[in-house]
């Protein structure tokens, strides 16, 4: 996997599904994301496993992501006709309803790779060429500032992609960092080594 953190995050024009259902054949990510914060979610195939539980999920916290200032972009190498597909399968057949966010359909493998996060298969559980399991937290200035990644059989708990989000928003409203642990409602960190001894002197047994 690439490591983007600090980075612009590379930018690509595809074939996609938006929130609403309509298929467009040049969804851009710069001009869709312009002044907002991004998720840019990876998942390995359409019509599979532990991927539909994890589009669900973050389609329930869609609004909250929206509310953030977040566009919500999935990508994976199936077509945008496939995600349609998908879409337009019921939950109980094994499909993912009418998700609110746009599918972006990475035929040609262009964007998997340029984030790094193509399988070659190997000693992973994914077979090659798929996207892996990855999400990028994208600043307002188009910066990554937050990727994880988890092999193919362990789903992502998005709450913490959310939460990641609220502690990049917290830290650029009041300066302070976010220690371990930290939700929305705690208090932050000064970054030196008075704010550390301060910090911990009142919070170090909650960690």
């Amino acid at each position: 996997m690439s490591v983007l953190l600090g980075r612009k995050a590379p930018d690509f024009t595809a074939p996609a599904v938006k929130g609403n259902g309509e298929i467009v054949d040049n969804f851009s990510l710069s001009q869709s994301i312009e002044g907002r914060y991004a998720l840019v979610f990876f998942y390995p195939l359409d019509f599979t496993f532990v991927c539909p539980s994890e589009l669900i999920a973050l389609d329930k916290r869609v609004e909250k992501l929206k509310e953030m200032g977040v566009e919500v972009i999935s990508v994976s190498i199936d077509s945008h006709f496939t995600h349609n597909a998908w879409r337009n399968t019921p939950v109980n057949e094994g499909g993912i309803g009418p998700v609110r966010y746009t599918m972006v359909g990475d035929m040609d493998h262009s964007i998997t790779k340029a984030y790094g996060v193509e399988s070659e298969g190997g000693d992973s559980y994914y077979p090659p060429g798929v996207a892996f399991r990855a999400s990028f937290v994208i600043d307002k200035q188009g910066v990554v500032r937050a990727q994880h990644m988890n092999d193919e059989p362990i789903g992502r708990n998005i709450d913490e992609l959310v939460r990641v989000v609220e502690a990049l928003q917290f830290f650029e409203e009041n300066g302070h960092v976010c220690p371990a642990g930290w939700q929305k409602g705690d208090e932050g960190m000064v970054n030196t080594p008075d704010g550390v001894a301060n910090y911990l002197g009142t919070n170090s047994d909650k960690l």
